[in-house]
């Protein structure tokens, strides 16, 4: 089938890629005139692993290609994914829809025959229905349907996902056949592998891709203030969490105790799915919660370091091990690594930090922050040494050698990858999250 991708950034791009990858004809297109120039060139403008291998072996294959001009790529298409930034919108936190209308606006005057436009963006309950409308307006003879159709990626292991889903969530207005068909034809790759095709109702389809957001950020901010109560009691939240992981009702994952969640998905989201709430008369209250925690626990991150050092980081360096929300990204939206830096900045630290994939990105959201080439530069004469996301990289330290550059031997371990003993037979203090350390 022939795909217009309308967006090249994360969700587009590896959405796009992935359905060249299954035999589709792909056109992935953006206003972004220097991100579909570097494209052509095979430069890759997020970090994802296997994404460039994946978009070089699709375009030498003529399957998949980049454009900015709308016309002819809408106009050929059987399918079009809207697969532009729903971001909170400043004032208020509802999701701004002003990127998804444009496009609507925009397909709408450039339609060819029978097409079905598809919402990949998250995006509130309604849309849909919006997006109908704009386009029935703007173009009143045109054959079209309008799906929602959520994405679920991981970033980090975005391809595998897409590839390899747990469910495909399909929403259709009126239980449309035409649109049934189609969307079971491009996802037919997906199906014979028994990737689950769940048809719902528009609505329903988005509000489903809320409403799974919302439950595992509330479950990662519930096994945080777990590990707050078991560092008051003296408990392990490690053990809490397998102990009631392997009940088959709660499952193990996002169980893992931290600083608390970021990245582009969880905060919105969450946000926006708290404002829907309320504008419906129907407020989700346990959400509402989890965002106020867990916006309070990023800066609560910063204040357990200056803790560990003492309480007072005045004229002292701080080494931080991890700048992005998450392993395997170069993502810095809403890492809690921007807050907790900025926690002892405010207290008088300087603050050294490494990251693998992401010290150019956090460059344009952190002030003042020193960036190093290693981990062991960003411990040089440091007071304390913090990991805030757990690339592998930081999983097998040389504690000797960190001990003969660190001017005070502390590590703060705020994802738990280390175990006490492991690190307190080099010479060094520890402190965790949620573990009587």
């Amino acid at each position: 089938m022939k795909i217009t991708m309308i967006g090249a950034g994360y969700v587009g791009l590896v959405s796009g890629v992935c359905f060249a990858d299954f035999g589709h004809d792909v056109v992935c297109l953006d206003k972004d005139e220097a991100k579909i120039a570097a494209l052509k060139k095979g430069e890759i403008p997020i970090f994802e692993p296997g994404l460039d291998h994946l978009v070089a072996s699709n375009v030498a294959s003529g399957r998949l290609h980049f454009t900015t001009d709308l016309a002819p790529a809408v106009s050929g298409s059987d399918v079009i994914f809207i697969a532009v930034g729903t971001p909170s919108r400043r004032g208020d936190g509802h999701a701004d829809l002003s990127y998804v209308h444009a496009a609507a606006r925009e397909i709408a005057a450039n339609l060819n025959g029978f097409t079905v436009i598809v919402t990949k963006s998250t995006v509130p309950v309604g849309t849909g229905d919006e997006v109908e409308r704009i386009i029935r307006e703007a173009n009143p003879d045109a054959d079209f349907a309008v799906v929602s159709n959520p994405e679920f990626l991981r970033e980090g292991a975005a391809i595998d996902d897409f590839k390899r889903p747990d469910r495909i969530v399909i929403g259709l207005a009126d239980n449309d056949q035409r649109a049934r068909d189609v969307m079971t034809e491009v996802y037919r790759p997906l199906y014979l592998n028994q990737a689950p095709l769940v048809f719902t109702s528009r609505r329903t389809s988005e509000l489903i891709k809320y409403a799974g957001n919302a439950f595992l950020a509330m479950k990662i901010t519930f096994i945080n203030e777990m590990a707050d109560l078991c560092e008051k009691v003296g408990a392990n939240v490690q053990d809490v969490a397998r102990g009631i992981g392997l009940d088959g009702r709660i499952g193990a994952k996002f169980l893992h105790a931290g600083p608390g969640y970021g990245g582009s998905c969880f905060p919105k989201d969450t946000l926006a799915l708290v404002k829907t709430a309320q504008d419906h008369d129907s407020p989700v209250r346990l959400v509402e919660t989890t965002v106020a925690i867990n916006d309070n626990r990023k800066r609560a991150m910063g204040r357990k370091v200056i803790t560990a050092v003492g309480g007072d980081v005045r004229g002292r360096k701080v080494a931080v091990l991890g700048l992005t929300f998450k392993p395997n990204t170069d993502d810095m939206r809403d890492s809690p690594a921007i807050a907790i830096v900025q926690t002892l900045q405010d207290a008088g630290a300087t603050v050294t930090g490494y990251d693998p994939e992401g010290m150019e990105n956090a460059r344009k959201v952190i002030d003042g922050l020193t960036y190093a080439t290693d981990p062991y530069d960003a411990a040089a004469d440091a007071d304390a040494l913090v990991i805030v996301t757990e690339w592998n990289e930081f999983r097998a330290l040389d504690f000797a050698r960190l001990k003969r550059t660190m001017s005070t031997p502390l590590l703060v371990d705020l994802r738990n990858i280390y175990r006490k003993d492991e690190v307190t037979r080099h010479g060094f203090e520890y402190a965790s999250v949620g573990r009587p350390d």
